[in-house]
């Protein structure tokens, strides 16, 4: 399906509030207007949303990426976050054969990425007041 019904949308944007915006105190713009060009990726159990993210195609500056990965609180501790990701690796190494995967991740999150194969590329910087580290995973 190429596209969200109205109620679908919603459930995946309130997600990504709940998750980045309230949960983490970070008042950032999440209706940024990348998500037209993204493809998504919902983990879904009936019609209740517990998990999602989003891949970018590649672009001449930069590999295929993803992120705004996020797994409903309610749902945390089911490893429900490294299925979704191991989805999203497998369609993007589909997708784009050989080509190495970019992620934006929280710093804390290093070891989790790193056991999906990601290892750090840049040295650590504030994205939106919290820690981050660009990490690649090679093709």
């Amino acid at each position: 399906m190429d596209e969200f019904s109205a109620v679908e949308l919603y459930a995946m944007l309130k997600l990504r509030v709940d998750v980045f915006v309230v949960e983490q105190h970070c008042p950032y713009p999440e209706l940024d207007g990348n998500d037209i060009d993204c493809l998504h990726l919902r983990l879904m159990d009936g019609d209740e949303l517990l998990a999602c993210a989003r891949l970018w195609r590649p672009t001449p500056e930069q590999y295929p990426r993803i992120g705004r990965v996020a797994v409903s609180p309610n749902h945390r501790g089911k490893r429900l976050g490294e299925a979704l990701m191991r989805e999203a690796i497998s369609e993007l190494e589909k997708r784009h054969p050989g080509e190495p995967i970019e992620i934006s991740a929280q710093s804390h999150l290093q070891a989790f990425y790193g056991s999906l194969g990601f290892a750090v590329i840049s040295d650590e910087y504030l994205e939106d007041d919290i820690p981050h580290v660009d990490m690649l995973r090679k093709g």
